[in-house]
């Protein structure tokens, strides 16, 4: 039986290549929107983390999505903060989501020194701000495009600003400018979009968030620690995340399984003689099932292995073309993406083998 399935399969070679493509298809828009979608969520939750905060400060109708508010905080009342017992940092920071060429970008606008000090810039090469139209941009952005160094323009906010420093990444967003400047440019003077807290010990991180909260002129912020926020950060808590997702590999789903009816449909038809020779020997309708089953999982087998070789291509081509952003694959969702795509086909399949058990052998050998 094994030879005849690979028989059957290579007798008719671009059906078969072209049903292989089809899963691989399938395989590499799941696994390539996972990657996009999810990395866009764990790239932010990691620089955020990496800011080197413990507690943050929103106004109480913002979005906990960087840079998707304005900046309704008074840099000021970061002076009541600093006061309260076991607060060693607060900084004061506006975020500003920017369209570029390559899409959406998030602006950090820091006093440098308490910004600094909530967990130290790692330079590469330059150094601070020193002057009102500096921007300090992190290592990745540095390899984007053509490459920048320090001493090169860049346009931000559609204004031109010098590269002073280049530093590693992981500290918030990629390109950070003096909140004074960035202020004027929005018309925020002296305004933040949130403060960003450090506190003495961890143990005390609780202790500062609920001082905050009963701190006049706080009582109705939202505050979070870090490990609360990250935890917000996931799908489930994203609106319509987890909804655009499933529509994308709903669809990749819907296609891979109408290739593999089609495919096998048109097999079946095709091996009318076939499967009357198979019956009249004594095959049973089982047999004849598993038949096509098989060549079907032989199908997808690889047409999964050829799909997620060409993710891993898209991967290292993203990582080249377009370094900032970032493409998160992982082995739970190779695992579900060749799980879904092997259920999908094979259910796909159910239908032309059922149909191929139910021919009567009389007529299947009488079929011209």
């Amino acid at each position: 039986m094994n030879k005849l399935v690979f028989a059957n399969l290579l007798h008719r070679p671009v059906r078969s290549l072209i049903s292989v493509f089809a899963v691989a298809i399938e395989v590499v828009m799941i696994l390539s929107i996972v990657a996009i979608m999810m990395g866009q969520v764990d790239d932010q939750k990691e620089r955020t983390n990496g800011i080197g905060a413990d507690v943050m400060v929103w106004p109480s109708n913002a979005s906990m999505l960087n840079g998707m508010g304005g900046a309704p905080m008074p840099i000021k009342n970061a002076e009541a903060l600093l006061k309260l017992p076991h607060v060693t940092v607060v900084s004061a920071v506006n975020q500003r989501t920017s369209m570029t060429g390559g899409g959406l970008e998030v602006l950090f606008g820091v006093d440098y020194a308490t910004y600094n000090a909530l967990r130290p810039f790692e330079f590469v090469e330059g150094t601070p701000f020193q002057k009102a139209n500096d921007v300090i941009i992190d290592d990745i952005f540095a390899r984007s495009g053509q490459g920048y160094h320090v001493g090169d323009t860049l346009k931000v906010l559609n204004q031109p600003f010098h590269i002073c420093g280049i530093v590693k990444h992981g500290k918030g967003a990629r390109k950070v400018l003096p909140i004074e400047t960035m202020n004027t440019m929005l018309g925020d003077e002296n305004h933040a979009s949130l403060f960003y807290v450090k506190v003495d010990r961890p143990e005390n991180v609780d202790a500062v968030r609920q001082e905050i909260l009963a701190t006049k002129g706080f009582t109705e912020n939202k505050v979070l620690t870090m490990q609360e926020w990250t935890s917000l950060m996931s799908p489930e808590h994203l609106p319509a995340f987890n909804i655009a997702m499933n529509v994308v590999i709903s669809i990749a789903v819907i296609v891979g399984i109408l290739v593999i009816f089609q495919s096998m449909y048109t097999a079946v038809l095709e091996r009318t003689r076939e499967i009357g020779i198979l019956k009249s020997m004594g095959a049973s309708k089982t047999t004849i099932i598993t038949v096509v089953l098989r060549e079907t999982v032989v199908l997808v087998v690889l047409g999964v292995i050829v799909g997620i070789v060409t993710t891993y291509g898209i991967r290292e081509f993203m990582s080249v073309k377009f370094p900032t952003l970032y493409f998160e694959m992982t082995n739970e969702w190779l695992v579900k993406g060749a799980v879904i795509a092997i259920v999908g086909s094979i259910l796909g399949a159910l239908y032309p083998a059922t149909m191929a058990a139910r021919k009567d052998p009389i007529d299947a050998l009488a079929y011209e």
